[in-house]
């Protein structure tokens, strides 16, 4: 029997060949913390009595949810993260100089490499699988232990195998595509499994989509999502100093699945989840006839703060002005998508449209801050969770969609259809 890309991915770094349901110890490539949850593993490391990291290099802290801090609070619980990466006088540190949300900042910046084994105490480190690593999301103890000893203990997760067919129609985006993945199975369909997302429509899929499409397979339960290498990956990583040599992987094809999808792209119109979870996913055209107003559109997060999301908005908005009583706050993921999109004038599009443009940050997707809705107020957004809550008052809703359907929503005033503007 074959192996799946993860299995090939643990058994080169273990040493043997491994299959799914094995337990086993493995080394770690990149450790990822962020303001958030590093604390609580800068603590259980310094109880520990552990006096250096096991690989200070491949340890990376991004200042992201509440960068420039909030409030009082949230500048104390930066300091721990700062005096810490001080005195370990860590080389990947990224704070406001170099600030952007930790999933768009490091493969940015060549941190996350074909054929990784990554974990982040950030449930949505799942993202990172868009390049062909095994990337997945663990408690702030797990990692403390990855920082004091350099690996950790996994269950070498089962895989879904889900064929996409088809390519994608106008304004169908790897948003929609894993937005009806995790409508169709549910957000515990995929529960300790790796999403594996092949097919021929992946040719048709730029980096951006793929990011999408893995870092929302948690919210299908799942432990990861992954895409093989393609010449799309390899053309996204070719301009970037790379931390290491890429290692590729491919599954056979009598590799062993717990599971086949089979979704025909073409088919799709663009997908909107419903409050209160990302599985209560309908088609935009119900939503179009539900006639739902919006207050708040937002569009940034690790889902859909890249440039393909800004350019994608700034073409929708050009020339038009977001309707009186609805706010559309923009966030770049990083600093560098920000100057990008200075330099090709999308910032001025926006903005002139009646946008608030941010700094980069998580802001508005945990309720953070620079956006928090008020009372039975409604937000059409681009991030990937719309509990009860999620992005500030308890009465308030958050429909999920992708770059387009949020940028028309804007101009309306109700969620709209791009494809009808």
């Amino acid at each position: 029997m074959g192996q799946t890309i993860t299995e090939k991915i643990f058994s080169e770094h273990v040493g043997r060949e491994v299959k799914a349901g094995e337990i086993i110890r493995c080394d770690i490539d990149m450790i990822i913390g962020n303001d958030i949850t590093t604390p609580i593993s800068i603590r259980a490391f310094e109880e520990s009595g552990a006096k250096a990291l096991a690989k200070p290099d491949n340890f990376a802290i991004v200042m992201d949810h509440f960068i420039p801090a909030k409030d009082i609070a949230s500048a104390n619980q930066a300091k721990i993260s700062r005096e810490f990466a001080y005195k370990h006088d860590l080389k990947l540190f990224f704070d406001e100089k170099d600030m952007g949300i930790e999933h768009a900042l490091l493969p940015e910046k060549g941190l996350v490499i074909p054929g990784d084994v990554i974990i982040g105490a950030d449930s949505h480190t799942c993202t990172h699988g868009a390049l062909g690593a095994f990337s997945t999301g663990m408690g702030s103890t797990d990692l403390a232990f990855a920082m004091i000893t350099g690996g950790n203990w996994f269950r070498v997760p089962e895989s879904i195998k889900v064929i996409f067919k088809g390519k994608p129609g106008k304004h169908i985006y790897g948003k929609d595509l894993i937005l009806e993945i995790i409508r169709q199975i549910g957000v515990d369909g995929a529960l300790y499994q790796t999403l594996e997302f092949t097919g021929d429509t992946i040719q048709h899929l730029d980096m951006d989509d793929r990011f999408s499409l893995c870092n929302m397979a948690i919210e299908a339960g799942a432990k990861s999502g992954i895409v093989a290498v393609d010449d799309v990956t390899k053309a996204f990583l070719a301009d970037k100093e790379l931390r290491d040599s890429p290692k590729y992987h491919y599954s056979d094809p009598d590799a062993k699945y717990v599971k086949t999808l089979e979704i025909d792209v073409e088919k799709l119109d663009p997908v909107i989840a419903y409050p209160h979870l990302p599985s209560n996913g309908k088609s935009v055209r119900q939503a179009v006839a539900d006639d739902l107003a919006v207050d708040q559109v937002f569009i940034g997060s690790c889902t859909n703060g890249r440039l393909g999301d800004l350019r994608i908005a700034a073409e929708i908005v050009k020339g038009k002005k977001v309707a009186r009583r609805t706010r559309m706050i923009v966030t770049p993921a990083t600093q560098k998508i920000l100057k990008q999109a200075e330099k090709e004038g999308l910032i001025d599009i926006l903005i002139d449209a009646g946008a608030v443009v941010s700094n980069p940050t998580c802001g508005a997707c945990l309720g953070g801050y620079m956006g928090i809705l008020g009372d039975n107020e409604r937000c059409i957004s681009t991030t990937n969770r719309n509990f009860v809550g999620r992005m500030g008052a308890r009465s308030s809703e958050i429909y999920l969609a992708n770059s387009a359907v949020a940028a028309a929503s804007a101009i309306t005033g109700k969620i709209t259809d791009p494809r009808d503007l």
